[in-house]
């Protein structure tokens, strides 16, 4: 990985996991890992989430509930995709088959795996 590279970078963490579809929090769990997104675009990368990407598309296709068909056809797919676009994935949070999900997904197509806000700022 080059010095001073701007890396697109997916933040992995829990959506669902640990909430019982609680929407606050879920909530709480996308305010993390959005809170996450902002410091990484502070040093100089560009943060992406899957659900930005997804959560719209689920909405359009007429999704009534977390977890229905609508919900389950677009959500992981969308984010295992966008995967493929980035350069890394950062993991955060507890426990996520979603997010544990992602961070296979990356290994497997080579990408660079994050554990820590502060491996993304040592690259400086």
């Amino acid at each position: 990985m080059q010095e001073n590279r701007h890396l697109m970078i997916l933040v992995a963490g829990p959506y669902r996991s640990g909430t019982n579809d609680n929407s606050e929090l879920i909530e709480k769990n996308v305010k993390a890992m959005t809170d996450t997104a902002l410091e990484i675009f502070k040093m100089g990368h560009l943060p992406v989430l899957g659900e930005w990407f997804a959560l719209p598309l689920i909405q359009a296709a007429g999704s009534k509930k977390i977890g229905d068909e609508i919900f389950t056809e677009i959500f992981h797919p969308v984010a295992v995709d966008l995967v493929g676009h980035c350069d890394a994935v950062l993991r955060i949070g507890g426990p996520s088959a979603g997010a544990d999900e992602m961070v296979k997904t990356a290994q497997l197509k080579g990408k660079t795996i994050f554990f820590s806000k502060d491996e993304i700022s040592a690259l400086k």
